[in-house]
């Protein structure tokens, strides 16, 4: 990965190389975790589940971070 990349996937921006990995949205995010879409909200702004977002505005989570909390719980 470039420094470029690294550096705007450090701000949360999506940039090629986050765009080709699996993201999901809050709403998957909650029906894996039978919660709502509001507590992934919680978790991402709390910083218990890392997001990035698109230039919409939109939260996206990667599928490796996910599946790696599901993992701890």
């Amino acid at each position: 990965m470039t420094a470029i990349a690294e550096n705007d996937e450090q701000t949360g921006m999506i940039t090629p190389a986050l765009a080709t990995q699996h993201n999901l949205t809050p709403g998957q995010v909650a029906a894996m975790f039978n919660v709502n879409p509001k507590t992934v909200a919680r978790w991402a702004s709390s910083g218990v589940l890392r997001s990035i977002r698109t230039p919409g505005g939109h939260r996206r989570f990667r599928e490796a971070d996910v599946v790696a909390l599901l993992n701890r719980s």
